[in-house]
């Protein structure tokens, strides 16, 4: 599965520094915006006081952190014509970093539209589990298990980090990067369809009492839902076809140059991806009324509607 004469050259230079200029704009974008997010929920909020959900956001913030950290390394590699770093450590750990985002960032997610599915459809059973209340626990454990989930991806990487040494073939390997790679992204997406489908029907259902709080709860699953299909899917599909490619040991001319395209794409999905940074507020902001007033009173007081307080 893994291709050995991959050297990690890029094969287009041009379009390699057309992904650097979008990867710099998309850090020097959501630098200050997650700085400000973090501020927030640290200094106005003091989460740790607050109620489960807004755990759950700041833990969806350190993610988009560890992105950041990333972004800068990559882009770099891709203004070089390199598609990883030449140094094997570098690259490892970048791509450990990478996966530990993406991973830290379905989870959160996953476990922000579960919170809201619960307390709209099954407000009773929320009330009495009292595991759905323990945010702190949650959070720690899911960091907890997602280095372990996240070391299979550096084993026998489906990436270029070889060292230039040979890689011996190893399928067990090979199956348990993939098996955790996309169970990663098919699990939490099924569960994403569940509560979007429902909690609209909840709303369709509902002809009297709070709507307006059913609205948001839909407004939620379906930025959720967005974010989710745009940066986590297209990136997973596109490596879905690469290592489909790669199956096959010998390929003709065509077959390679077919692959070259493939590694292209999945490059720039990768860089679409990168965008969850960026697109993570808007949850905050759903997720969260008092958020949203108290990011607006503090940095853009002139669009406070008259009414809202902190």
């Amino acid at each position: 599965m893994a291709n050995l004469n991959d050297t990690c050259t890029v094969g287009n230079p041009d379009l390699y520094k057309f992904y650097f200029s979008v990867m710099i704009g998309e850090f020097l974008l959501a630098l200050p915006l997650n700085i400000s997010v973090m501020y927030i929920f640290i200094f106005k909020l003091k989460f740790w006081k607050s109620k489960s959900n807004n755990v759950y956001l700041f833990n969806l913030v350190l993610a988009d952190i560890l992105l950041l950290i990333c972004i800068p390394v990559r882009a770099s590699n891709f203004l070089k014509g390199e598609r990883r770093s030449e140094n094997n450590t570098t690259c490892r750990a970048v791509l450990f970093l990478l996966f530990l985002n993406r991973g830290a960032s379905i989870a959160f997610l996953t476990i922000i539209s579960i919170n809201r599915y619960f307390s709209v459809v099954h407000p009773g059973i929320q009330n009495s589990l009292k595991i759905l209340k323990r945010a702190f626990i949650i959070s720690a454990l899911i960091w907890i298990l997602l280095p372990p989930l996240t070391i299979p991806t550096m084993l026998k990487t489906f990436e270029c980090c070889t060292d230039n040494e040979t890689v011996e073939e190893n399928v067990v390997i090979d199956v348990l990067r993939e098996v955790v790679f996309f169970s990663q992204v098919l699990i939490p997406f099924t569960v994403l369809v569940y509560c979007t489908v429902c909690i609209t029907k909840r709303l369709k259902m509902k002809t009297v009492g709070d709507r307006a709080k059913l609205r948001r709860a839909v407004f939620l699953v379906t930025s959720v839902m967005v974010v989710f299909s745009l940066c986590f899917l297209p990136s997973a599909t596109s490596r879905m076809v690469l290592l489909l490619m790669r199956a096959k040991d010998d390929l003709t001319v065509g077959e390679q140059r077919a692959e070259d395209i493939a590694i292209q794409i999945h490059d720039g999905l990768m860089c679409l991806s990168y965008l969850d940074c960026l697109l993570d507020p808007i949850v905050y902001c759903l997720s969260s009324t008092k958020f949203k007033n108290v990011y607006l009173s503090t940095y853009l007081p002139f669009l406070m509607k008259e009414g809202d307080t902190e």
